[in-house]
């Protein structure tokens, strides 16, 4: 038992590993859960169950949410059905790994979090102004990461749109298809009985298209939220003491050859990006390929 917590804690710890730090949280309190309804079942006292499922689930109902803002966050870590989160993190894993492949690990994290906040927030929105969710309001509640995945799905999508992969069945297929089939089947569900959570996820895809036209056109929708990040991390991570010395003309010259190559470099990961965003990432060279995939690791 020791041996698997430092394996979970030695990969959540691992730095630019936000993919595996999503899937962990996600996979620690779907595990939690378990723990605790078999537990109070057994005790029969299921009703504490319910008590603390209802603390991270997002209640559509304005007056509930005011007194549970953090379930705007808490919900999209959230699940109870076992295909739930196997679905949900599968597709996180397959599409979430192109983003930190091309994009890095901190635009992965803010693709998947902005596209839950949106979901949920329109969740609320629509709950409380159409007349089709007026009677319904009071009782219902979300759960799930399917709001962020789908922003991470259609961001993938967005981003590498002729990139394939493989099907069972159906051999190399376009992530663009996908992504399009996904949007198609939430929207056709959304007149069902789990109309909100569909369109919740639809929030979540614009969201994920936004954020990557976006970043294409050198905008970064994520930056308050990496700064927030930053400031929690403040907290947490002792930063080392700084020590000033003198640098003589020979080594500002130096800093200064740097400085320049690392604007050249930035440059021309600007331009490769641009050539994806008109011609798609399968019109990238090797050479291009291979720049941008170094240029995510830093």
């Amino acid at each position: 038992m020791n041996s698997i917590l430092d394996d979970f804690k030695n990969a959540f710890h691992r730095p630019n590993n936000g993919l595996m730090k999503i899937l962990l949280i996600n996979l620690v309190v779907f595990l939690a859960l378990i723990f605790f309804r078999v537990i109070f079942a057994f005790a029969s006292a299921g009703e504490i169950y319910e008590l603390i499922l209802r603390q991270l689930m997002l209640p559509a109902a304005l007056d509930s949410f005011i007194v549970k803002p953090w379930t705007l966050v808490t919900y999209f870590f959230t699940h109870e059905g076992f295909f739930h989160i196997l679905f949900n993190l599968l597709f996180l894993y397959w599409f979430g790994s192109l983003i930190m492949e091309f994009l890095g690990s901190q635009k992965f994290v803010n693709l998947y979090v902005l596209g839950g906040l949106a979901g949920g927030l329109f969740y609320i929105l629509i709950y409380n102004t159409l007349p089709y969710f007026a009677s319904q309001v009071d009782t219902s509640r979300m759960l799930g990461a399917s709001a962020g995945v789908y922003a991470v799905v259609v961001g993938a999508a967005t981003f590498m749109p002729n990139y394939t992969i493989s099907l069972i069945l159906l051999g190399p297929v376009r992530i663009k298809y996908i992504a399009i089939f996904y949007v198609i089947l939430s929207f056709a569900q959304s007149a069902g009985p789990n109309a909100g959570g569909e369109l919740a996820h639809l929030a979540g895809a614009g969201l994920g298209f936004l954020y990557i036209k976006q970043l294409q056109n050198g905008n970064d929708l994520g930056k308050p939220l990496s700064s927030f990040f930053t400031f929690i991390k403040s907290f947490f991570v002792r930063q080392p003491k700084v020590k000033v010395s003198y640098r003589n003309v020979q080594k500002k010259k130096a800093n200064g050859r740097t400085n320049s190559s690392v604007r050249s470099k930035q440059e021309e990961i600007d331009a490769i990006l641009d050539k994806i965003s008109e011609s798609g990432y399968d019109s990238l060279t090797k050479e291009e390929k291979q720049k941008l995939f170094d240029a995510s690791k830093n």
